[in-house]
């Protein structure tokens, strides 16, 4: 392999390690390759792909797009899985490789820029994929919306049977059909008799008024025959 050839090889890694949510590291000793070829078939259904390149061009590549918690799994063959899909279901189809051939230990790896451990990444492989997630998510988001529209539909139902065994009643007579008018009735007619108390307590100011009189034209004809007496003292006086 001339430098043009290094040099481009780089460059591929290097995108690959930008492009990837995650990253594991393998040792791929005793890997055949009718084995690896199995591997990338079942990798492409989550968007991967295997690689198996010389540490020191991955390093370079690495030091290129600064990532260096790759540069530190670099030891002994290693093949690297570039993880662009499902991050869960790429980690299970390296680990059903693994209890096939029992060869490709995990190293370890990297997941949004942090890094992985061997066990961190066994644990993601028995993860649901993402698929199965998506539904189990519509799953629960779904199950509360329904179960309202089955209370509501069972609610309206209720209430139209109600109100059918309402009109059966009235039809047959069970109920008749003008008891509400006929109640309210008599409150109409002791309207008036209320409406009537306010003159009574009027009339007694009226009749107080005309008991009043006598004693004032009493007063008057005091006050006349006081005036009288004092006409008369004058005219004694002046004789």
């Amino acid at each position: 392999m001339n430098r043009e050839q290094k040099a481009a090889v780089i460059d591929e890694i290097a995108a690959d390690i930008q492009e990837s949510e995650a990253i594991f590291a393998v040792d791929y000793r005793g890997i055949t390759v009718a084995q690896v070829a199995e591997l990338r078939g079942k990798l492409r259904e989550s968007d991967a792909t295997f690689r198996v390149v010389k540490n020191t061009l991955t390093e370079r590549a690495a030091d290129k797009v600064d990532a260096p918690q790759l540069k530190e799994l670099l030891t002994g063959p290693t093949a690297l899985t570039f993880v662009r899909g499902d991050v869960a279901a790429a980690a299970k189809a390296v680990s059903d490789a693994q209890k096939t051939t029992q060869l490709l230990e995990f190293k370890g790896g990297i997941m949004n820029g942090e890094p992985l451990d061997a066990a961190q990444i066994t644990a993601i492989s028995k993860l649901p994929s993402r698929e199965v997630l998506y539904g189990q998510l519509v799953g629960v988001v779904a199950s509360p919306v329904s179960g309202v529209v089955r209370t509501l539909n069972a609610l309206i139902q209720g209430v139209a049977i109600q109100l059918g065994g309402v009109l059966e009643k009235k039809q047959s007579g069970e109920i008749p059909a003008g008891d509400a008018p006929a109640a309210a009735a008599p409150a109409a007619e002791d309207a008036p008799a209320e409406a009537e108390a306010p003159p009574e307590e009027t009339e007694a100011p009226a009749a107080e008024a005309t008991e009043d009189t006598p004693a004032a034209e009493a007063d008057t004809s005091t006050t006349d025959n006081d005036q009288t007496d004092a006409s008369a003292a004058a005219d004694s006086t002046d004789a």
